[in-house]
């Protein structure tokens, strides 16, 4: 270790020394405008909806369209550079978003967001609209600063032309008491492998679930289910899991089971990502330079 940090600082110095013989300038100008380059980028966060039938999800895929890239494009555009941005999690294609945030970086302190976020409402396409943005700490982090994800998903047995897009039509519906029973068996557990996408590449597949519940309004049944982080189509995966159960295939004890064995094939079959909505994100407040955020 002290062999590579001795090198390391040989690098640097090295480099120091080039910069000042050939350009003519002093070690400490050069120090003090390194320095000042790294301090003159903020961090701004993003905060978006998006409804996402036309996508491959959020995160940019080779083979489709995904709202990063909508995003990504449209500040190119009116910043006329490539602007990067980070997403706090990923949705899979057709999942909608009531609440995402990103986070992207930028060397001017004074940029108008509200100027900004109407302007990039201007060109991003219907299905995608931006909230607010707004400057945070420049270390700041969209995905690994966020304290809870919330997600839901909506039942529902009738037929309507109004709910079909955002809701999972059932013909027969569940006992949502009896998958109500098997949800509170998730805050027991931390790891949730069985209800995880195959082949990953996250470093633990440990989650801590928060809420986790069943409610009926009107002809929808809706589930809410709130953790500091999410795996891939692990909702999904639990709320077929806990159909499963609520159409009396699974019990309670086997629901334990599945989750116990940490195996992907133990579990049901994944709902529909057209009727799952990723609706909140929170984050402390310290990170933010200006307003508290309030959506």
């Amino acid at each position: 270790m002290f062999i590579t940090v001795f090198f390391y600082v040989e690098a640097c110095l090295f480099r120091q020394a080039f910069f000042c013989r050939h350009l003519h300038i002093s070690p400490l100008i050069f120090t003090f405008a390194l320095n000042l380059n790294r301090q003159i980028m903020n961090r701004f966060f993003i905060y978006l909806s998006y409804n996402g039938g036309n996508y491959c999800g959020w995160q940019n895929q080779p083979n489709g369209v995904s709202v990063q890239q909508k995003i990504e494009e449209s500040l190119q555009t009116l910043l006329r550079r490539p602007v990067p941005i980070t997403g706090a999690g990923r949705t899979d294609a057709g999942v909608h978003a009531k609440q995402m945030v990103a986070h992207f970086d930028w060397e001017d302190t004074d940029i108008e967001t509200l100027t900004l976020a109407d302007k990039l409402n201007r060109i991003l396409p219907k299905d995608i609209s931006i909230s607010k943005i707004v400057r945070v700490a420049p270390d700041a982090h969209a995905r690994f600063d966020a304290l809870s994800r919330t997600y839901k998903y909506y039942i529902t047995d009738r037929k309507d032309p109004f709910l079909y897009p955002f809701h999972f039509k059932m013909k027969n519906l569940p006992d949502f008491e009896k998958m109500n029973e098997a949800a509170k068996i998730l805050f027991e557990y931390q790891d949730f492998t069985s209800f995880s996408k195959l082949h990953t590449d996250v470093k633990t597949n440990n989650c801590k679930i928060m809420e986790a519940q069943w409610l009926q309004t009107g002809d929808v049944w809706e589930f809410t289910i709130t953790a500091d982080r999410f795996l891939r189509n692990m909702v999904r995966a639990i709320v077929g899991t806990l159909i499963e159960v609520g159409r009396g295939k699974m019990t309670l004890g086997e629901f334990r089971q599945v989750i116990e064995t940490k195996s992907r094939s133990a579990a049901g079959s994944s709902v529909p990502g057209n009727a799952l909505f990723l609706t909140e994100i929170k984050y402390p407040e310290n990170i933010f330079l200006f307003d508290k955020v309030q959506l």
